[in-house]
Order: C-alpha cells, then structure tokens, then sequence
C-alpha cells in the first residue's frame, strides 16, 4: 500500500469500483457479516483460554454535553407490593447515532449519491415504519468473530491520535504486522486511537463537532483488502473531510456491507491485550432484534 494521501479519484474509486453489491446473493442483506461463517466462529471461540472478559461499550449516555447534543432518558419507577414488598422498574430511551451511545450501525443506516448497500434506493427502502433491507434484524441472532486491537496510540508512541495526524490505511498494516496479527476474512477490526486520552487533555471532548481527529479515507483500501466483517472504534472518520463525499470510512457500510461499531471504549480492551500480550480475541456483539431498524446500541464483549 502507498504511503501517500490518495487524490479525489482513488477515494471515489474506493467507494464505488470495489464495491460487494451482489456478491452474497438472495443472502445480501447480511453483508460482510457473511465472512463469518460457522468455521470462523469456531475458530474465535478456540482463541478463548484465561475467560478473562471485557466490555467495549461507553456508560448509557445520560448527560448532556457538545457530544452528545440528544442525552438518552434514564428514569425510575418504583411501587409497593403486598405484605411489605415492593418493586423497581426503569424506563431507557435513546436517540443513539452520533458521537455518543456504543452503537452498531445496520447497512440501511447511510448512502451516497449511487444508492445504498446493494444499489437500493433509499426512497424505497427507508419507510416510517422501518427499513426493508438491510435493517438491524438481519444480525439478529447475534455476532461472534474474531476481534484484532489495531492499536495506534502504542505504535505511535503517542497517547492519542491528533487532527492535523489521522489514522492512515498503510499504518493499519504496519500495526498489524508490529503486533504479529494476520489478518483473516471475517474478522472484527478494532482501532484504537485513544480517544479517551484525547478527552482528558481536550475538556473532556473528542468530537460533535466540524473538526476531530480519526481514520482517513486511505483506510477504505485496507478494509476491503482483507475482507473486515466489521469495524470498531473509539474516534470515527477524520473532520474535515477534503474529499468532499458525503462519506469516507463510513462508506465502508454501503460499499462494503461492513458494519461499524461506533462510539466503543478501546481504552480498557488496549490496557488487556498489553496485560494478557495478545492482540487476538474472541468477540461478541448482540444487537437488539428491532425489525427495521437502523442500527443498535450494544455491549460488545472481548473474551480472552
């Protein structure tokens, strides 16, 4: 891979001349989700030896901050039962695509100017009462693959990824190699790039605005080329974009069928593969089962 920022072309060509539109047939609303096949889950769950775990997931994100612009609702209710006892039930409600909530997003969730995933039109597609194709349902009966920690902070030397340096596919490869991981269709590609780090140092803010640092559309390539089922992050596509599509790595949704898990919390997961001297895991993310819907909030789990 060239170690050089790709022109305008090269990134339209990522987005459209690589694209997996058709390749899994009458199967195609799963996406690359497909590359984990039964062997592969297998595989992942051999990967299993201390059965120390650990969540990926960002706490329900009740306060308001320029992150996280629309809180979710978290309140209680609670009522007395007979002969002195009683009970406590709650109410979550959450408007979780954006910079905040540990979300899965489903491939029904974004498009460009060609068509969403599969070429489908999203005045077709996106209804009222939910999406027809490519929803949140697909992935219903849960995902289970092998996660790598591609960890940027580390190979740089640095605690966190910074604006004016985003995360580029040929460093991707670098980390990989560094960390002795091959990688494998099918696989979870988890980039750390510190952006709790970030925060600490930056008001407790990474993104919810114009500019934030994160991956560079040079990832697209890197993505593709090994066959990545699903991507999870901590910092998402670099701010501003000079490219001028409507998408860069999220693009990868609906040219690929990738899914991306958005918002994780990489910091503790990075701390266990130092700890544990391994960057190969077995993973599991469960969305939950909304017919239609445009992605999840969840809770994935990093098995050692």
């Amino acid at each position: 891979m060239e170690r050089r920022a790709p022109t305008k072309a090269e990134v339209d060509s990522y987005l459209r001349d690589r694209r997996n539109w058709g390749r899994w047939g009458e199967k195609g609303g799963v996406g690359a989700i497909n590359l984990i096949t039964p062997q592969k889950r297998l595989a992942a769950a051999r990967l299993v030896t201390s059965g120390r775990m650990v969540s990926l997931s960002r706490p329900f994100p009740v306060t308001p901050s320029t992150e996280n612009p629309r809180p979710a609702h978290h309140y209680m209710y609670s009522e007395g039962r007979p002969f002195g006892g009683g009970l406590a039930m709650d109410y979550y409600g959450v408007f979780y695509h954006g910079t905040a909530t540990t979300h899965i997003d489903a491939l029904c969730h974004v498009w460009d100017h060609n068509g969403m995933w599969e070429g489908k039109k999203p005045e077709e597609v996106i209804t009222y009462s939910g999406a027809r194709y490519g929803s949140i349902d697909q992935w219903g009966d849960g995902i289970l693959t092998r996660g790598v920690l591609l960890d940027v902070p580390k190979h740089r030397g640095k605690p966190y990824v910074t604006q004016d340096a985003p995360v580029q596919g040929w460093e991707l490869e670098d980390i990989a190699k560094a960390e002795g991981i091959r990688l494998e269709a099918g696989d979870a590609a988890i980039v750390y790039s510190g952006r709790e780090a970030y925060a600490r140092e930056h008001g407790g803010v990474w993104g919810g605005g114009p500019e934030r640092p994160g991956l560079h559309a040079s990832c697209l390539p890197f993505l593709r080329d090994h066959d990545i089922s699903i991507v999870v992050w901590d910092m998402m596509d670099a701010r501003p974009d000079e490219y001028r599509v409507p998408w860069t790595v999220h693009g990868a949704i609906f040219a690929y069928g990738v899914a991306l898990v958005d918002n994780s919390l990489l910091e503790p997961l990075a701390q266990a593969c130092a700890q544990e001297g391994r960057y190969e895991f077995m993973l599991t993310i469960n969305p939950l089962k909304v017919i239609g819907g445009t992605g999840s909030p969840v809770n994935p789990i990093a098995v050692f």
